[in-house]
């Protein structure tokens, strides 16, 4: 039998394919369960804005099954696809197999960071996020220059003349969620160990988070304020840093480990009941320390039992009831709407919870936006790294968010918080976390809207 010159080379050439390593790729028991219906295409948010098959669920299920079978490579072109996914998870709430679709990205990601060699702009801004982020002690250090880069009005020249924009897109993106840098965020106020006003329920942790901790402090006081008025003694370990979130999102697997492990030996010898996050993203990579640790013969069983432990602010206190007495917010009803961040609908499977919790605020009236399941472009880190894509969704989660006639927003999240105020901005609508709305009530004091 003959075999031609061209089927010699094309055979080679698919050998020679880059493609997964086999630490962990993306399963293929996994891939086999997607039967390809395409119940996720109206969900995904990338799909929505870019209409392309491969930046849906279903088209990076079939390039993960190719570069699995050598058939086509991890390059640029399969990179782009795998690049332009949130990570929203809306896709596995939707699909009728229960395709796992957060383990594929997730292995997928992983493989991306470690086999594809990106351009040199990419690794740069990469590199900068992943150096500041995940890093509270660095970005503490950077709070006196941007906090005078603020008040000299650097910040508004920049943005109405564009210039960031055409410098850079991404980093031009990463300035224009750049929050208000106020007096407080200098701030650390919150001791190592907080009693219970009243009787002793629990004792909890509270997770402060990085951009959470210097950026939105009055959100992590807020959190301690409603624990303790709860009966919870919370301890706040000094030790703790980055819950690992945006790295493991990312594909950054040593440094998610790292920072995973740092998390759970800063409670290690704490005795605490629960372990409360308040934001969505971080609780939903908490919850994770057993998988993201699976193959640590120290840390496995350890991050197993962490992880156990984590709970929401919100799913904690609703399913432990509340004790405390509430106080309307304001003198008149008050119309609320609630944002789902998408790691506590898809992630966490947390939606009922928080508004529970905002109905039980006298005066209280809560709206439902449209596609309240869709994502509002933060994602992380997305925002800054997919700014076209995220900008389209930002702006059409805020005119939903607006067009239910609600007199403010309850976002859970810090990211989707960052993401949404900045097309608010001349908008009569403003934004809080449910559990600074709760110590409001909690205090007695109103809201001034």
């Amino acid at each position: 039998m003959q075999v031609s010159e061209s089927s010699v080379n094309k055979t080679v050439s698919v050998k020679n394919l880059q493609g997964f390593d086999p630490s962990h790729p993306p399963d293929p028991k996994l891939i086999d369960s997607c039967v390809h219906c395409g119940f996720c295409l109206s969900t995904c948010p990338s799909y929505r804005v870019i209409g392309k098959e491969m930046d849906s669920p279903r088209g990076r299920i079939y390039l993960m099954d190719a570069i699995n079978e050598g058939e086509i490579a991890l390059n640029t072109a399969t990179v782009q696809h795998f690049d332009s996914c949130l990570g929203c998870l809306a896709c596995v709430s939707t699909c009728p197999s229960g395709v796992q679709y957060d383990k594929l990205i997730s292995a997928t990601r992983h493989q991306v960071e470690r086999n594809y060699n990106r351009s040199f702009s990419d690794k740069l801004i990469r590199q900068l996020i992943f150096s500041l982020f995940p890093n509270p002690d660095v970005l503490r250090i950077l709070l006196f220059p941007l906090f005078v880069y603020q008040k000299l009005g650097f910040s508004q020249l920049l943005r109405a003349t564009g210039l960031m924009k055409k410098i850079s897109p991404r980093l031009a993106a990463m300035e224009s969620i750049l929050p208000e840098i106020t007096v407080k965020s200098f701030q650390n106020n919150l001791p190592d160990i907080i009693p219970a006003k009243g009787e002793k329920r629990y004792r909890v942790g509270v997770i402060l988070g990085c951009v959470q901790r210097l950026f939105f402090s009055p959100v992590n006081e807020a959190t301690v304020r409603v624990l303790t008025a709860n009966g919870c003694e919370v301890v706040i370990p000094k030790s703790q840093g980055c819950c690992a979130a945006l790295p493991e999102h990312q594909g950054q697997t040593e440094q998610a480990k790292a920072l995973a492990r740092q998390m759970i030996d800063s409670f290690a010898d704490k005795n605490v009941d629960f372990v409360i996050i308040n934001a969505a993203g971080c609780g939903h990579t908490l919850k994770e320390y057993g998988h993201i640790l699976a193959d640590d013969p120290e840390y496995a069983q350890k991050a197993k039992a962490f992880a156990a432990k984590v709970k929401d602010a919100q799913e904690f206190l609703a399913n432990v009831g509340l004790t405390a007495q509430l106080s309307p917010l304001t003198d008149k009803p008050l119309t609320l709407v609630y944002q789902d961040a998408c790691h506590l609908l898809h992630g966490q499977k947390i939606s009922v919870q928080p508004r529970q919790l905002l109905r039980k605020i006298p005066g209280v009236t809560l709206k439902e936006p449209i596609d309240a399941a869709l994502c509002c472009g933060s994602a992380g880190i997305y925002n800054m790294l997919q700014p076209e894509v995220a900008e389209e969704l930002g702006e059409q989660k805020a005119q939903n968010l607006i067009n239910t006639g609600a007199d403010l927003i309850a976002s859970p999240n810090p990211g989707c918080s960052l993401q949404i105020s900045k097309y608010l901005q001349g908008k009569k609508i403003s934004l809080m976390h449910p559990m600074e709305l709760l110590d409001y009530s909690i205090r007695g004091e109103k809201l001034e809207l």
